[in-house]
């Protein structure tokens, strides 16, 4: 076992990673229901009338982009390539909140 401690910076990005991966379920399911809760998500819903101009593919993209940017971020070595984690977190955040303004936008 490595008993060097870990800088500051790789423990915090592993946090933010961390957390990032646990919001993301609860961010999609809320912008969800928010966007379902009004009338043109459940005319969408109901009658299939005033669905999203967003092509298919999009938001799962998008979604599928941040889960795999956490996982990457979360399972790197953290002592080595700091800047290539902070990329990844990045980007991980990036896309989540990138997933729920698309869905908030009516998709």
């Amino acid at each position: 076992m490595n008993s060097t401690p870990q800088p500051a910076a790789a423990r915090q990005l592993t946090g933010w990673s961390v957390a990032g991966l646990v919001l993301l379920l609860p961010t999609v399911a809320l912008a969800w229901l928010a966007v379902l809760a009004g009338e043109r998500g459940s005319r969408c819903l109901t009658y299939g009338e005033q669905c999203s101009g967003v092509p298919d593919g999009v938001v799962q993209g998008f979604f599928l982009t941040a889960l795999a940017a956490g996982l990457l971020a979360a399972v790197w070595p953290r002592t080595r390539w700091l800047p290539a984690r902070s990329a990844a977190v990045a980007a991980q955040w990036l896309a989540m909140l990138t997933t729920a303004a698309l869905i908030l936008s009516g998709a």
